[in-house]
């Protein structure tokens, strides 16, 4: 019998799940046994997995589950350096080139274990099957905006923390705006993807000035004038081989209207990074990075932002992701093992 072990996220401020009860009944429904680890953080609207049928385990036990199980979590893992024995479903964050995922993958190498990145469960056509990114997208224009709400009062941006719901999110920045007779002008790159329409419709609802563009329009390969003319920049471009560098750092001393760079992607860690005027992702603790000061200009580049709104960002993600558990019973077939295949040729 396919076992599916759930772990608890032990990543600061990170309170989603990939699965709701509903989805476990489903699994279990299927013939796959579930277990649910306990959770300290785990949003208040993400409860009811005991009486869905799933077993329990204690928060973080992960490591001693029967090897034949499959952990299934959304964040990293402790930076810790012990060998990954098990089968993980996970953002590894590890095939993109980014300097820390050979340490992961090492750490897999050592145990003998398997990565399935969640980020490349893809459909015949390559398409992946389920992401985060419009609440992504969402939540990350709504700091940006924070942002510049803050430098309106000579300040930076302070703590964030999750909220109950999207419309708490939206009246709490409109709480914000309405001590400002200004909009900022904002430009979304990638709007035609999951993470800039989430950006987009955020800025639609605060009813903010948007310039959409996407493929099309970065055609050229730069340099793009018209983002250092706008207020706020919004990337939504994951960083890959041929992505052209939207912001340069001789920006930061170039006469700009730009602010405010909500970099959504949040790839700094990739030789790829789009936006290279800064080098590590900012946190929820000190949501804005101060790159430039004359004029003043804010990098917001949290890199699990979906979890400001953990309860939507929760049910949207696991009702995508539910018809591809189901099919954990076959790891060789499907989205499983075209992720498999990744991760042989990373590994």
């Amino acid at each position: 019998m396919t076992h599916l072990w759930i772990r608890a996220e032990q990543r600061e401020n990170e309170q989603r799940c990939g699965v709701t009860p509903d989805g476990v009944r489903a699994l279990i429904a299927k013939g796959l046994r579930v277990t649910m680890e306990d959770s300290s953080t785990r949003a208040a609207g993400l409860t009811g997995y005991a009486a869905a049928g799933a077993e329990t385990a204690p928060e973080n036990a992960w490591p001693d589950a029967p090897e034949d199980a499959i952990i299934f979590g959304l964040k990293e893992l402790p930076e810790d350096g012990t060998p990954l024995k098990h089968r993980h479903i996970m953002f590894g964050h590890a095939f993109k080139g980014q300097h820390s995922g050979r340490i992961l993958l090492d750490r897999f190498k050592a145990g003998g274990g398997t990565l399935y990145d969640l980020e490349y469960l893809v459909d015949e056509e390559g398409r992946r099957v389920a992401a985060f990114g419009y609440w992504a997208g969402f939540a990350g224009a709504a700091v940006s905006l924070m942002s510049w709400t803050a430098q309106r009062r000579g300040e930076i941006c302070g703590p964030v923390a999750p909220y109950a719901s999207k419309d708490a999110l939206l009246a709490s920045l409109g709480e914000e705006l309405r001590s400002s007779e200004e909009r900022p002008a904002a430009l979304v790159i990638g709007v035609l993807g999951r993470v800039g329409s989430g950006a987009s419709d955020l800025c639609k609802a605060m009813d903010l000035p948007v310039t959409r563009w996407d493929m099309a329009e970065t055609a050229s390969g730069g340099p793009f004038p018209e983002i250092l003319a706008h207020d706020i920049f919004l990337n939504c471009i994951f960083a890959r081989p041929g992505t052209p560098v939207f912001v340069p750092r001789v920006a930061l001393s170039q006469s700009r209207t730009l602010s405010v760079i909500g970099d959504v992607a949040c790839d700094p860690d990739s030789d790829y990074n789009p936006v290279p005027v800064y080098s590590s992702a900012t946190t929820w603790a000190a949501p804005a990075l101060r790159v430039a000061r004359d004029p003043v200009l804010d990098v917001m580049a949290i890199d699990n932002l979906p979890s400001l709104l953990p309860v939507e960002s929760s049910q949207d993600f696991a009702a995508q992701l539910l018809p591809s558990l189901l099919t954990l019973d076959d790891l060789d077939a499907g989205v499983w093992g075209r992720a498999k295949a990744v991760f042989d040729r990373h590994i």
